[in-house]
């Protein structure tokens, strides 16, 4: 278990934090390796807020289904609210974990403006890792796991969730990262790689891996 940290508050207003507080989100393509990097959070008892779970809430809220509706209520959250709403919204949930927590992982950041609101709030106490993998590996991934719908079901391909994502801002998002997880590899590969992270911070990330991936 990693050290727990007493009683941070006020997170959105840009507060000063305790130098061992981390705020670690991950950006990447669906179906890039961020909720398995969510799962090694948990082994770890790192406590996990799910960006997506506040559009699931939307869409259930709205009468909508999910697996289907997704893609849309986040397009319709953004321009209704502005295409920060969705970090906006899942900050109280940060600031609730902060409270008993020294380190949190954000599972899923779309945007370059969500990686500002999330500047904004936390400062130096936060950082943007993100978890690429190729158009091929990733189709292969979502098809085995069979969850989210596609075009068949009423849903989306994974074209058509890559082109919208895109255009929400992640391809800026992911040039900002602090770092970049190569998820082309065996799982355990890969959770190893997002231990460490999460373990033992970036520098150890960095001088374990960074050769290996070309990340300068």
């Amino acid at each position: 278990m990693l050290a727990v940290a007493g009683g941070a508050q006020c997170l959105s207003d840009g507060c000063d934090y305790p130098s061992t507080m981390r705020v670690l989100a991950t950006v990447g393509l669906p179906g890039s390796g961020k909720g398995e990097a969510a799962n090694v959070a948990r082994e770890l008892d790192v406590p996990v807020v799910t960006m997506g779970d506040v559009i699931r809430a939307e869409c259930r809220d709205r009468g909508l289904d999910p697996a289907t509706e997704h893609g849309r209520v986040a397009t319709a959250l953004r321009e209704e609210n502005g295409p920060a709403a969705i970090a906006e919204r899942s900050l109280p949930l940060i600031e609730d974990e902060l409270a008993s927590s020294d380190a949190v992982l954000v599972d899923g950041v779309r945007s370059d403006v969500e990686v500002d609101a999330f500047e904004e709030a936390f400062g130096a106490s936060f950082s943007l890792v993100s978890i690429e993998a190729p158009f091929e590996v990733r189709e292969a991934r979502l098809a085995e796991r069979g969850r989210d719908g596609d075009r068949d079901d009423g849903g989306e391909s994974l074209e058509e969730r890559d082109e919208r994502e895109r255009g929400f801002g992640m391809d800026a998002a992911m040039e900002r990262a602090d770092v970049h997880i190569d998820n082309t590899d065996s799982l355990e590969a890969f959770q190893s790689k997002v231990r460490t992270l999460l373990a033992d911070g970036i520098d150890a990330y960095r001088s374990q891996y960074d050769a290996a991936e070309g990340d300068a």
